[in-house]
């Protein structure tokens, strides 16, 4: 069985089939540049604080939803004809006032409309794992989007500066033909042999002009 992130279909699975298929069959990432702490910190502080909180009081431009939890893990039963499952970890699960839940993806990043696109498969992932876990009770996922803040005025108060962040929503739509379509479509990548090197990649580029530094080749599928 292959356990595929949600957080690897936005960019490493869409940027180089070559270095998602190393991953998931072999164990072998890319190096990644450290997000900066500032970020972090912001993310973590934002999520935090909304825990506990109706949406819509905070801004009524946001949906009608107290938030429950903050960055749970879940972990799918199969893909019905694949060899692939769900693990991962979301941001924000909300509760409904029909006892339905909202899943909430947040975003420290401008809230242009192409990020509903780009962020569906995975939003939708989450909803799959939620609604067939692996061994948790299942939960009716009936709405989904993207939580986006980004800095607009900054005052100075009291020797401070006050950074203003006001959230704006972006709804995703739910497909889940589509979404089993592309797991078969992942699955079927998987079961095949080693993509090629995609010559824009980075990662791809380092791997093939270092690989005779890389010592004994038989250890390595590419």
């Amino acid at each position: 069985m292959y356990k595929l992130s949600p957080s690897d279909f936005a960019y490493l699975y869409e940027e180089c089939k070559h270095c998602y298929y190393l991953k998931i069959k072999y164990g072998i990432t890319q190096p990644s540049m450290p997000m900066p702490g500032v970020f972090s910190a912001l993310n973590t502080r934002i999520q935090g604080s909304l825990v506990g909180k109706n949406f819509n009081v905070l801004s009524p431009s946001l949906p009608d939803c107290q938030v429950i939890f903050q960055e749970g893990f879940v972990e799918s039963i199969p893909i019905p004809d694949t060899s692939c499952f769900i693990k991962g970890k979301y941001d924000l699960l909300c509760q409904n006032s029909d006892s339905t839940y909202t899943l909430v993806d947040l975003k420290i990043s401008q809230a242009d409309v192409g990020k509903i696109e780009k962020y569906k498969t995975q939003l939708t992932a989450y909803k799959y794992a939620m609604e067939n876990p692996k061994s948790s009770n299942p939960i009716k996922i009936t709405k989904m989007g993207l939580l986006i803040f980004y800095p607009n005025t900054v005052s100075f108060e009291n020797e401070s500066a006050k950074v203003d962040f006001p959230p704006k929503w972006l709804e995703i739509p739910a497909d889940e033909a589509a979404f089993v379509n592309f797991i078969k479509e992942v699955d079927k990548l998987l079961a095949g042999p080693l993509p090629a090197d995609n010559p824009e990649c980075k990662w791809c580029k380092y791997l093939k002009e270092n690989k005779e530094s890389m010592g004994d080749q038989e250890k390595f599928p590419f």
